[in-house]
């Protein structure tokens, strides 16, 4: 079953007196103004509409008044979902029509998992480096064509994100593979179907960067939100970030 991605973001801030809660669980407020530099800044958009992301990539941001705690993440979420300031505000990019539409109503089932945001430094990446993946220059190594379905394998990048068999895959661990800032390179590294690939791995680190600092220098929980586009199960990437690059 085919799957969609939005990004939104849940930042803090105390409710207003006199607003209603429900029994004492949260209540969210949608942040229409809280933009996100990042993601409209004229280089990163034309980086974006080069890769095939323009217009399929958005940040949202929501406020909620109590503490979060892990061990609640499921509760948080559901009710994040049930919200009645969330359901007709939450976006969701539709595989069907390729437009912008909204939750609409309630989710029946969600699976919440964490998802580390430990990584503080681009160093993270050096290993690209080290290993040959991309030369001293800048250049991606590149290699004989092959397919991971749906992509196309042209270099070694390429290799070392999508295909396990690599001799060069194990540079990243499958813990390190989980992490928010890896997730997010990867995202930027594949783009869109019809992305025209970088031949230098700058835009894709400068990119990953301003993205992920942007998203998490104000935040307590972030999500990484996949819609199976059958059915209204949700499966849920929390993660909490302690710091910023």
């Amino acid at each position: 079953m085919e799957t969609t991605t939005a990004f939104f973001t849940l930042v803090i801030s105390r409710m207003a007196a006199g607003e209603p809660r429900d029994g004492g669980g949260y209540y969210f407020r949608f942040l229409p103004h809280r933009t996100f530099s990042s993601l409209s800044a004229r280089e990163i958009t034309s980086r974006l509409r080069q890769w095939s992301m323009l217009g399929r990539i958005q940040a949202q941001a929501f406020s909620f008044d109590q503490t979060f705690q892990p061990y609640q993440k499921d509760d948080f979420v559901m009710a994040f979902f049930k919200d009645p300031n969330v359901i007709p505000n939450l976006q969701l990019l539709s595989d069907s029509s390729g437009q912008w539409t909204t939750l609409g109503s309630e989710v029946k089932k969600i699976e919440a998992i964490n998802v580390p945001c430990t990584q503080l430094s681009m160093s993270f990446f050096q290993r690209l480096y080290d290993e040959n993946i991309v030369r001293e220059s800048g250049h991606i190594v590149k290699c004989l064509d092959s397919f991971c379905d749906p992509f196309l394998i042209s270099d070694e990048l390429r290799k070392v994100l999508l295909m396990e068999d690599s001799e060069k895959y194990e540079v990243f661990s499958p813990v390190e593979r989980e992490e928010f800032l890896f997730c997010l390179f990867k995202h930027l590294c594949l783009g869109g179907s019809l992305c025209q690939y970088e031949d230098v791995l700058k835009p894709y680190l400068e990119t990953a960067k301003l993205i992920y600092k942007d998203l998490v220098r104000t935040l307590l929980v972030c999500a990484t939100l996949h819609l199976k586009s059958m059915s209204r199960h949700f499966r849920i990437l929390l993660w909490t970030p302690s710091s910023v690059m």
